[in-house]
């Protein structure tokens, strides 16, 4: 499964946040799967997030990768951005359900 870590740059703290641009959370695809230590899993408007944050080094993402491992993401690929692919792939799984 394809994450992209990023580090809020609007709320206070800078949180820590994934975004899995292949798993739709919304009827129609356009909202992608996210997750972050305080709420867990949401989703996600991708481009919106993409704008307010910045790539997460792998220093500041071990701790939010370390816990996806935990609940159960064994097999994460991690990328900077999401492709066009990417996004036709959520928007087409969303379809299929």
């Amino acid at each position: 499964m394809i994450v992209i870590f990023r580090v809020d740059l609007v709320n206070a703290g800078g949180e820590v946040f994934a975004l899995f641009p292949e798993d739709p959370a919304s009827i129609d695809g356009n909202l992608c799967t996210s997750y972050q230590h305080i709420g867990q899993h949401g989703a996600a408007d991708y481009d919106f997030c993409i704008a307010r944050s910045r790539q997460a080094s792998a220093a500041e993402r071990a701790p939010l990768l370390a816990e996806l491992r935990q609940i159960g993401y064994t097999d994460l690929l991690i990328r900077e951005r999401a492709t066009r692919e990417m996004h036709l792939k959520r928007r087409a799984m969303a379809q299929s359900r």
